[in-house]
């Protein structure tokens, strides 16, 4: 079983910057690909972006790339989202999750699927304003 915890959200202005961490705890907790997801009031949930357990392989949204970056530190069990130049639409409470399985790949025309992910965290709110 492997525990995740996002921090880092808060409000900030159109065109800043915010880093999302999520810390992993229990089993091989640095190990596992993870995906970040987020959720907009009144919105279905939507894949942001993904990074392979070793984090040679990063994917991205449309609507995220070229301002948000996915990285690792094994060390730390830690997956980083840096998001740049946020947009009101980038709005919403943040999750990340991970596979199960600790040094799995995820087929990459599966990444972006919630149903990849096995362990998710309790999410971290993130907003932007115009």
């Amino acid at each position: 079983q492997v525990t995740l915890v996002e921090s880092g959200g808060g409000f900030v202005q159109a065109g800043e910057s915010l880093r999302l961490s999520c810390v992993a705890s229990g089993g091989t907790s640095g190990r596992h690909a993870t995906g970040w997801f987020r959720q907009a009031p009144g919105k279905e949930r939507e894949f942001v972006g993904h990074i392979s357990w070793s984090g040679g392989t990063t994917n991205y949204a449309d609507s995220v790339k070229g301002r948000f970056t996915i990285s690792r530190d094994n060390d730390k069990n830690t997956v980083y989202l840096q998001m740049n130049n946020l947009k009101p639409e980038d709005t919403g409470v943040y999750y990340c999750a991970a596979e199960k399985t600790p040094f799995a790949i995820i087929y990459s025309g599966s990444v972006n699927r919630a149903s990849a992910y096995d362990y998710w965290g309790q999410g971290t709110q993130v907003i932007v304003s115009s």
